[in-house]
């Protein structure tokens, strides 16, 4: 297909996919004549691909590049391809000024929570940092926040993560690895969009009260 073939397809303009061409966030086409080339389900996919990563993952073009490249990259084993996603979301810095006097506090909680769990999760993992950090925050605004309150987070997480590994080969092999990118991505933003649904739901329930969706929407 013609470049404005694709562009119509994937619904992205032709100068962001002569960008992503020069960026080589997309692959060559195929050559057919001087300063023209064809264009395949290869680069369709690709387009759709980060759109996703970029649109509902949120995700900086930085970042989605790395992970396009690991996704082709077969020699880096699925563990460090999961380990990029993870870092795909920055670890949060104290604001210059404020208090980090619950960091410890914080952290010990978490290293205490990982290990009752029996998860083995690298000390420097920036997951693990970004739970420090929420504790701590919630803590430092005088909010309550026990830990016993994210043993259901936990358990939540723990089904959610394997339901999605068992979509995979039981060794890892031939797994499709822009997929298990797409899925780990997408589907962190699918449960922050259920449990704002699950929470609209109980406060209605419990004070009566009816959001108003009524605004305008993106597209």
């Amino acid at each position: 297909m013609r470049i404005s073939d694709l562009s119509r397809q994937a619904g992205v303009s032709i100068p962001t996919i002569k960008f992503y061409l020069r960026e080589r966030l997309l692959p060559p086409g195929t050559a057919t004549g001087r300063n023209q080339a064809a264009y395949g389900e290869v680069h369709l996919r690709r387009l759709e691909l980060i759109k996703a990563l970029t649109q509902i993952g949120q995700l900086e073009l930085t970042t989605v590049r790395q992970l396009l490249a690991a996704i082709e990259d077969h020699q880096q084993p699925l563990p460090q391809l999961y380990e990029l996603v993870d870092q795909a979301h920055p670890v949060p810095e104290p604001a210059p000024g404020s208090s980090t006097e619950h960091l410890p506090g914080a952290r010990s909680d978490v290293d205490t929570l990982l290990d009752d769990l029996g998860w083995q999760v690298g000390k420097q993992a920036p997951a693990r940092e970004r739970l420090t950090a929420v504790i701590a925050t919630l803590r430092r605004l005088g909010c309550d926040c026990r830990m016993e309150f994210f043993n259901d987070y936990a358990a939540a997480a723990e089904t959610q993560a394997v339901k999605e590994l068992d979509l995979l080969p039981a060794d890892g092999v031939g797994a499709d690895r822009a997929a298990a990118v797409v899925r780990s991505v997408l589907l962190a933003a699918a449960m922050a969009a259920l449990r704002r649904m699950a929470q609209e739901h109980y406060v209605s329930s419990r004070f009566g009260l009816v959001a108003d969706h009524t605004g305008p929407r993106s597209a």
